[in-house]
């Protein structure tokens, strides 16, 4: 690749495709020198035969003047600050009803009224990082006070409704801005190989969670539950401060140097990870994103697998005290749950990258749904240990379809507009939150575990054969791109 001379335009070329390369300085003002590095850095837009632009020449070191890891680091960080309140809150239950005199049905109303907030803010906070509107140090500040208050209205709410405002409203839209902050930032900066280090950040989310299953299930009660709630609100808030305070954007477009987006590079994982998950054709905006049939596919996937994974986290607990587990048996249960939770986050994004997401995914929900009749059959059985494994499972399968979907809508749709694009998809849990945890109460006191659990495990079979068909808007398929009737000796000849 070469660029012509100050004040010229130079054209590339890459595995035998056009593109047009125009240089420009850190304040995107074109025909610069390029002696004087000390004040700004040169780079430049390449174009490739789709039309999409890479920004290249710049280094992470010096947009931020730090490596790039750090935006895996810090992203992981604030998302297991936020993770308490989704998959250890329902450990509490026994504490919270005794203490304010909440039914149960509240208490998992609650839980689904979080996860509606956490997913619905997802949208329109994009729109607003997208814009500039709202910096992601400023969306990591608010996200940190927003799970402050959530467990401040758990300790100090004189009636259920300051619950659900304080709880459901405000830590949930605290958790989504925190979630979509994250989740975005390290495929920004990882536009070439997003895959593992989406699923490493996601599995923050489950991560965090770990500590407070104990907590809430061994050490929370009525004594010093308003201490306890409080003591982890503050110190979760002062986690996603301090990991949101560093957090910056790479430019729109933006493309590590070491990776020629125009050729093959040389690096085995790198060629491996885009030949499997190419580059998006071109930066989908979400009008035009929201026009593929595809986009709402994989809402309408997430819809299912989220909300079995909800059901999951919100009824193991009760289920297995009901089949007469003890106490310390479950939180274990669910303690394995969240680890491999979070561990199938960050596999499967590995796994992803070097098999294909859509491949992946298929075998994903296949696990996903096999794993709730295993649990059925686990209580049924009596069997700890297999309770533990059918748990583990069903953890791993949850856990490992948020990465796979965030990475997919960044494949097929591109990084630019990557937080709104994603809000759409991830918008579908604003359902599956309230099925999966308020509806599943109904289900399981109209058909008892049996009939909720089989249900659970239909609709994640279902899934998989609905990710069959989800494929990248705009690029032909193989079996119809046609072979050149004419080869090159014959036309010469």
């Amino acid at each position: 690749m070469r660029v012509g001379r100050p004040g010229t335009r130079a054209h590339t070329k890459g595995i035998g495709q056009g593109a047009l390369a125009r240089t420009f300085d850190a304040r995107g003002n074109r025909d610069m020198t390029t002696t004087d590095l000390s004040t700004s850095v040169p780079y430049r837009e390449v174009t490739d035969r789709n039309g999409r632009v890479y920004r290249i020449g710049e280094t992470d070191t010096d947009l931020m003047g730090r490596p790039r890891t750090w935006m895996v680091i810090l992203p992981w960080v604030g998302m297991m600050g936020i993770s308490s309140a989704e998959y250890a809150f329902t450990s509490a239950e026994d504490t919270l009803h005794e203490a304010h005199l909440w039914s149960s049905g509240h208490i998992f109303w609650l839980m689904g009224v979080w996860v509606f907030f956490q997913a619905a803010v997802a949208f329109p906070a994009g729109q607003l990082r997208e814009s500039g509107r709202l910096p992601a140090r400023t969306a990591m500040m608010i996200g940190a006070l927003g799970t402050l208050l959530g467990y401040l209205a758990l300790a100090f709410a004189p009636n259920v409704v300051v619950a659900y405002v304080g709880f459901g409203m405000c830590s949930g839209i605290g958790a989504g801005l925190v979630y979509a902050t994250c989740i975005n930032m390290v495929g920004k900066w990882y536009p070439e190989r997003k895959g593992g280090k989406t699923g490493f950040v996601n599995g923050g989310f489950a991560y965090g969670s770990v500590p407070f299953v104990f907590i809430f299930t061994s050490v929370l009660d009525l004594s010093n539950y308003k201490v306890v709630l409080s003591c982890v609100g503050v110190g979760l808030c002062l986690v996603v401060a301090s990991a949101g305070w560093f957090f910056k954007d790479p430019p729109k477009s933006w493309w590590p140097p070491h990776v020629d987006p125009l050729t093959v590079t040389d690096d085995p994982r790198i060629r491996r990870a885009l030949a499997k998950n190419p580059p998006a054709v071109k930066q989908y905006t979400p009008k035009e994103a929201a026009r593929t049939p595809v986009l709402w596919m994989m809402w309408f996937c997430l819809l299912c697998t989220a909300g079995i994974n909800i059901f999951g986290i919100a009824f193991q607990v009760p289920f297995g005290k009901d089949m007469g587990f003890a106490g310390g048996i479950v939180a274990t249960a669910m303690s394995l749950k969240a680890i491999v939770n979070g561990t199938g986050r960050g596999v499967i994004g590995w796994i992803s990258d070097r098999y294909g997401r859509r491949n992946t995914l298929v075998v994903v929900c296949l696990v996903l749904g096999s794993a709730q009749f295993g649990v059925l059959v686990s209580g049924q059985m009596g069997s700890m240990p297999f309770f533990l494994f059918c748990s583990m499972v069903s953890g791993f399968g949850g856990g490992a379809i948020f990465p796979l979907f965030a990475a997919m809508t960044a494949d097929y749709f591109g990084e630019n507009n990557n937080a709104s694009n994603y809000g759409m998809v991830y918008s579908s849990k604003l359902i599956s939150g309230l099925v999966g945890s308020g509806l599943g109460a109904v289900v399981v006191g109209a058909w008892d575990y049996d009939g909720a659990f089989v249900l659970a495990g239909s609709v994640g079979l279902a899934s998989a054969v609905l990710a069959l068909f989800l494929r990248a808007p705009g690029r032909p398929r193989a079996q119809h791109i046609l072979p050149n009737p004419q080869p090159l000796g014959e036309e010469m000849a």
